[in-house]
């Protein structure tokens, strides 16, 4: 779609001059002689880009430009002052204008002005655009949820999120402590800064300090450059320290003294830099357990524990089950191009009387599994993994004509094969993960696999 340009210009000659000339070069191009037609006609036309001319009678183009942002804060508005005026296109910059340009003017240095401006405006819109679906991503109704203890979490996460205080999140893996996470600081005064996140115990021990503080150029062998920390990056925003029960003893020093200071030195370096951040950290683990067995500073958990939020697993909230399942149908649709419709009610009814141990995350990869494997518009019972739907649902098929032994033997091979297809699943189809996972080797899953024709 072409661009739109309004001119804004008393004299008829400039407009006529300016309309020819965006014209040819492609744009859809309306006219005003005065800021109060200009007003009205950015109502009507909702130009990508305004040229306005500084001086003109009745109102002139700066205090045009403020009553036209007034409604439009993102409009895009280039000055054209008459040559020694700058100073009131300066003024007008300071009110919201673009850029300015000295009349009179070069063609070519005025649509290269215009183009510059033009692409400003769309990394605007589109960054708008993006900041709008984060927001709507982590608002709080994206934290699905109907139970009594997910109601009482998003309570507190609403408490929370309007404070800068320290929040620590409790709860098993795959609970959701990252969403609940988000959710705090995209609905918190920080929410235009950045979110970093760290999981603090898939990092190298020896790089944890590196990561966290950044280095200096030189500070050792692979230190190649200068590398802004996660401290840093988190400036004006929020960090968030997942699994920080697995931060080593002396780093967890130098992260109380960052707490109580807010200041930082990066690896190699002497200069001490101001930080400015709101701390979330996350644990699955028992910390108070942990600071008994003197693998956490009893000092550093109170700092960290002003305001906690205990995430309770699925299976004390299965009246959830239901909601998030659909919820992963219809996001898995999208994703993968299905046309998955419903979940049958014995489908449900097993999701039900499972006890989750990987919580939702678990859940939500039984219910991307059992969408492709549907292959139609319903997920029913032999769809979902056989762990979950139990190993009696094998049922009749095991039953062949032979002795017990050969009976039992159809049984496991049928049993063994779910188990494998099942964590494969579970890892993604990552072999070496899936072997890993079964506590085999990588040769016997291979033999396994094509003993059954997987």
């Amino acid at each position: 779609m072409n661009e739109k340009i309004l001119v804004v210009d008393d004299e008829l000659q400039i407009r006529t001059i300016l309309k020819h000339l965006l014209v040819d070069e492609g744009y859809l191009v309306r006219t005003a002689d005065n800021g109060y037609k200009a007003i009205q006609i950015v109502n009507e036309f909702r130009p990508d880009l305004v040229l306005m001319d500084q001086k003109m009678p009745g109102i002139n183009g700066i205090d045009t430009t403020v009553k036209i942002r007034e409604q439009y804060p993102d409009q895009t508005i280039i000055i054209l002052t008459a040559h020694g005026a700058v100073s009131f296109a300066v003024d007008a910059i300071k009110k919201g204008a673009y850029d300015y340009l000295e009349k009179p003017f070069d063609n070519d240095k005025l649509l290269i002005l215009i183009r510059r401006a033009l692409q400003h405006c769309k990394m605007s819109s589109e960054l708008s655009r993006l900041r709008n679906s984060i927001n709507d991503k982590y608002s709080f109704k994206n934290i699905i949820g109907q139970s009594r203890l997910m109601n009482q979490v998003i309570e507190q996460v609403k408490c929370v999120c309007e404070t800068d205080a320290t929040v620590l999140l409790l709860g098993e893996s795959g609970v959701g402590k990252e969403v609940i996470a988000n959710a705090i600081h995209y609905n918190s005064k920080r929410k235009d800064k950045p979110m970093i996140a760290i999981n603090c115990g898939a990092i190298p021990t020896h790089l944890i300090e590196s990561e966290l503080f950044g280095h200096e150029k030189g500070a050792f062998t692979d230190a190649k450059e200068v590398k802004p920390g996660k401290f840093e990056q988190a400036n004006g925003g929020t960090l968030f320290l997942d699994e920080i029960s697995e931060l080593p003893l002396d780093d967890q020093v130098k992260l109380l003294r960052i707490l109580e200071e807010r200041k930082i030195t990066r690896v190699g370096g002497k200069k001490v830099i101001p930080v400015d951040f709101r701390l979330i950290s996350a644990t699955n683990q028992d910390m108070e357990k942990r600071v008994k067995e003197g693998k956490f500073r009893l000092d550093l958990f109170y700092r960290l524990n002003i305001f906690s939020i205990t995430i309770p697993p699925l299976r004390e909230r299965k009246d959830d089950i239901p909601l998030l399942a659909e919820h992963f149908m219809y996001k898995y649709n999208r994703q993968l191009g299905l046309d998955v419709k419903t979940i049958s009610q014995k489908a449900i009814e097993c999701l039900l009387n499972f006890n989750w141990p990987g919580n939702i995350r678990d859940l939500e990869n039984a219910i991307q599994s059992a969408g492709i494997l549907s292959q139609g518009d319903s997920i029913r019972e032999e769809h979902l993994p056989l762990r979950i739907r139990g190993y009696g649902s094998l049922g009749h098929s095991t039953e062949v004509k032979g002795s017990l032994d050969e009976k039992v033997k159809k049984f496991n091979s049928q049993v063994e094969k779910e188990i494998i297809l099942d964590a494969l699943r579970s890892c993604n189809y990552n072999r070496t993960k899936t072997a890993g996972y079964l506590k085999i080797s990588r040769k016997t899953l291979f033999n396994k696999m094509r003993q059954y024709n997987i």
